[in-house]
């Protein structure tokens, strides 16, 4: 377990090797937290591009799991798991919060930072049924209101505090939450609070970064929380034992309209400067090409360009036809296919182009970049791969991962070395730039006599795929 661990955190956190280490040391108490809780336990760590990845697990040996499969190295969306994003970006613990689980369950998670000088490395987590953690919860709900000059005032005028569009919170000098108004307990259910925050400790349901010396300076500050927008007013109150006055508003709605006119404002501009920023591309292309090429290449040249042009601009057809921001990507593939087998039909020769695997729906960069990967290596393989062959087979294979999709080009042709081509190939240059600079991926070249196998990883943008073969 621990060299997954270790491969999982190297390629997809930013972690050292100390820090990798603890969360080592960690996983291995697992199995006994997850015999004793009677629930699932997992070790969360932030990846490099955001969410977090499961990096290890333990189910209750005696008990039933939440889980059928193993999870391990399988994202945690911040939209699903909102207690793990609350406590990665405030480094505190997130209690009984729900959950949408890798299988499309439900359960109910309790979150522990795990921190090392001072960083969050990753996070702790516990894992029951909605059916089971909701039998504890109903069991051990109880609290014992404080009674207090305000807390009279607003029992006598709860009209009032139930009539405004905001929620309202108070908190007494043991940080403890004293009183909410029905808008602040509806609006942490919907947040993912399973038990009403009512009773508890604020550091463990506030939305903004703990500090220490709340009741000093009034505070108002605009979070993000999943898909809600909310407008947080701290203020401290030093009235008898009451300490803190939170006030809540939720502004969601505001900003979503704001984000429509804004795009709707910019639409013509944003397609102007995409036509800018391909025509850069082609036009860096043609100087490069130009510096390298003799006047007997001018055909070979003229088209190679042409079929970068194209396979840059089938995205943009694409988006053009659905009006949407991402596309289908083995669309883009099968255009691609189309376009750069045509210069090299010949009648000496039968070339067979096999487009395989799962269709991913990805934004349009990473649409962009891969589909001028792959005509590249296109067309390498047909140019190179089948020297004095009658015959030969190219696939392409695309093949969605938890974190990582990755795409492979293969064909049986006569093969190469691949140390000869280090330097002075402009296409094989312009792939590795594009796969490390625009996908953040790794290029793998394995060449023998029985052909050549090129892939690249990129990472996954959504969810939606299907299995394709063609």
């Amino acid at each position: 377990m621990q060299r997954a661990i270790r491969q999982l955190c190297q390629e997809y956190t930013d972690l050292t090797d100390d820090e990798i280490q603890v969360i080592e040391m960690m996983a291995g108490t697992l199995q006994p937290l997850a015999n004793l809780e009677a629930a699932d336990i997992f070790v969360d760590c932030p990846c490099r591009e955001g969410d977090a990845i499961v990096v290890a697990e333990a189910k209750p040996e005696e008990d039933p799991s939440a889980y059928r499969n193993s999870v391990v190295g399988m994202l945690a969306k911040s939209e699903n798991e909102p207690a793990v994003a609350r406590t990665f970006r405030l480094g505190v613990a997130t209690k009984h919060m729900k959950a949408r689980t890798q299988e499309d369950n439900y359960t109910i998670q309790s979150v522990e930072p795990i921190k090392y000088n001072g960083r969050v490395i990753g996070v702790l987590i516990r894992e029951k049924r909605i059916t089971d953690e909701q039998d504890e919860l109903n069991e051990g709900d109880r609290y014992m209101a404080v009674e207090t000059p305000l807390s009279h005032m607003i029992n006598e005028n709860e009209w009032l505090t139930e009539s405004i569009d905001e929620g309202l919170i108070l908190v007494d000098e043991r940080d403890e939450v004293i009183f909410r108004n029905m808008y602040a307990k509806k609006l942490f259910q919907n947040l993912g609070y399973v038990r009403d925050i009512l009773g508890q400790k604020y550091k463990n349901v506030c939305l903004t970064e703990w500090e220490e010396h709340l009741d000093r300076v009034e505070q108002l500050r605009e979070v993000r929380y999943g898909k809600f927008y909310l407008q947080i007013r701290q203020i401290p109150l030093r009235k008898g034992n009451l300490r803190l006055a939170v006030i809540i508003r939720d502004i969601t709605w505001n900003r979503e309209q704001e984000k429509d006119l804004v795009l709707k404002s910019v639409a013509v501009r944003e397609l102007n400067h995409r036509v800018k920023n391909n025509l850069q591309i082609v036009a860096s292309l043609l100087r490069l090409q130009a510096r390298r090429v003799d006047n007997e290449e001018t055909k070979k040249v003229l088209n190679e360009t042409i079929s970068r042009i194209l396979s840059i601009s089938v995205t943009h057809q694409l988006l053009s036809q659905t009006g949407e921001e991402s596309v289908s990507l083995m669309e883009v593939l099968r255009t691609v296919k189309n376009n750069a087998i045509q210069p090299f039909l010949k009648p000496e020769l039968k070339l067979n182009l096999e487009l395989q695997g799962d269709d991913i729906i990805v934004d349009t960069d990473i649409a962009s970049s891969v589909a001028l990967t792959v005509n590249e290596l296109l067309q390498n393989s047909m140019r190179h791969a089948f020297d004095g062959r009658r015959e030969g087979t190219i696939f392409i294979i695309v093949e969605r991962g938890n974190a990582y999709s990755k795409l492979t080009i293969r064909d049986d042709g006569t093969g190469f070395d691949p140390e000869s081509t280090r330097t002075g190939s402009l296409g094989l240059d312009i792939v590795r730039s594009v796969v490390q600079d625009k996908l953040h991926g790794k290029l793998r070249i394995r060449s023998g006599e029985s052909g050549t196998s090129v892939s690249f990883d990129f990472i996954n943008e959504t969810a939606d795929f299907v299995s394709v073969s063609e």
